[in-house]
């Protein structure tokens, strides 16, 4: 029977999934291997009739450069009683290529073990992927489809600033990134925001909404200081993610909330929460701004890959067929600063509790110190002139609310 791979994907999508599947398709295929996507994730590939892609040249060739995911993708997370070996029998299965974030990586090791009880040898090489750009990867590399999402974020981004600019408004935008500022950190800086706020930035203090509204407020007021009457304030996602629970649900929105009681988040759309806690101070302390919520998220996620995405998910593809060639298994395929291809396990990540610390934006590093101070922001030589706006200028002193000295 013919030796094949089987390639699934998990979470949600990111640009340059189709550029992994097409290079580890057309790979193996001239090695002689049928190459077999599973739609469905793990749910697809432990089901009795799994909706298969069987991979020609041909429309490896087509999706090569495209965005989204020719294999559907799922969050479906399997339980140790729902595996089985039916699929890995049936199609010969040698190697099982993961391509998604830790959990989808995680399980596959899991799987991999069962599969050795039922004498099947699967190997299995994972190929992380997400736009946040927080999975701590050698040298500081970057995880495939985040410059992409950035440089889609940009490309939005500087026509809400033009928009900003030409109607003298103000925008709150928001910009995914669960764990880490990364996405909200580059688009803000690129586009010359005049405020970013990442929850990086709260390393000496706890995040709560009156903060993050203090902090826009500032720089509204800043820009008014120096004759500018728009601007565009960017908010991560993440500072929701390092809120205390009780701030959220008492901050005046209306959540739904799951099983457990936790407010469902990705029900929402985060600028508009902070956009109208803005307009709620900016009416309380009396000042006149006109401003608008901007929500990045999905928009990223499934734009056509830049060509640095295109080369390296083409070098991560390439690099699975090297480290499945040379025998290894159960690992993170990863390219250097050189482009070298590296092994690299879930162990080498996990802290003390099994779980994988996010990379978070090096706050003090030059880079962010530098973007940080050329945002628009009240400092104590402004507080005189600051009080034609505010009676108490100190309270939106941005190194202040930070408790930066």
């Amino acid at each position: 029977m013919k030796k094949s791979i089987a390639i699934i994907c998990g979470g949600g999508p990111a640009p340059g999934i189709n550029t992994v599947i097409s290079t580890l398709a057309k790979t193996f295929l001239k090695d002689g291997y049928e190459v077999i996507g599973v739609h469905h994730g793990y749910q697809g590939l432990l089901s009795d009739n799994p909706e298969l892609k069987i991979f020609d040249f041909h429309h490896a060739d087509r999706i090569f450069s495209r965005g989204g995911s020719t294999l559907i993708m799922s969050r479906f997370k399997p339980k140790d009683s729902d595996f089985k070996a039916d699929f890995f029998k049936k199609y010969n299965v040698q190697l099982l290529v993961t391509i998604g974030g830790d959990d989808t990586a995680s399980t596959a090791n899991r799987l991999t073990k069962y599969l050795q009880t039922q004498d099947l040898k699967v190997a299995h090489i994972h190929v992380p992927k997400t736009i946040d750009n927080d999975l701590p990867l050698p040298d500081r590399n970057p995880t495939f489809g985040f410059h992409t999402a950035k440089d889609e974020g940009v490309r939005i981004g500087n026509t809400v600033y033009e928009d900003a600019r030409t109607s003298e408004n103000w925008f709150v935008m928001s910009a995914m990134g669960r764990s880490a500022g990364h996405l909200a950190f580059g688009i803000a800086s690129a586009c010359h925001f005049q405020m970013m706020i990442i929850p990086e930035m709260f390393n000496n203090t706890n995040i709560t909404f009156d903060k993050i509204t203090n902090m826009i407020i500032s720089s509204i007021i800043k820009c008014k200081i120096k004759g500018v009457e728009y601007g565009v304030a960017m908010v991560s996602e993440g500072v929701f993610h390092f809120m205390d629970e009780q701030e959220i649900i008492n901050c005046g929105i209306n959540f739904t909330f799951d099983e457990h009681g936790h407010p469902e988040l990705g029900n929402v759309s985060k600028s508009h929460i902070f956009n109208y806690l803005l307009r709620v101070k900016l009416k309380k302390i009396g000042l006149d701004i006109k401003s608008r919520p901007v929500e990045l998220g999905y928009e990223l996620r499934c734009c056509n890959p830049i060509a640095f995405d295109l080369t390296l998910c083409t070098l991560l593809g390439i690099g699975v067929k090297k480290l499945f060639d040379q025998g290894v298994s159960d690992c993170i395929v990863s390219a250097n600063s050189k482009g070298d291809i590296t092994p690299l396990f879930l162990k080498d990540f996990e802290d003390e509790n099994g779980k994988i610390p996010p990379r978070l934006v090096d706050i003090n590093s030059d880079m962010a110190q530098l973007f940080i101070d050329n945002l628009f922001f009240i400092k104590e030589r402004d507080y005189e002139i600051a009080q034609k706006y505010v009676d108490n200028p100190e309270e939106y002193d941005f190194k202040k609310i930070l408790n930066w000295t």
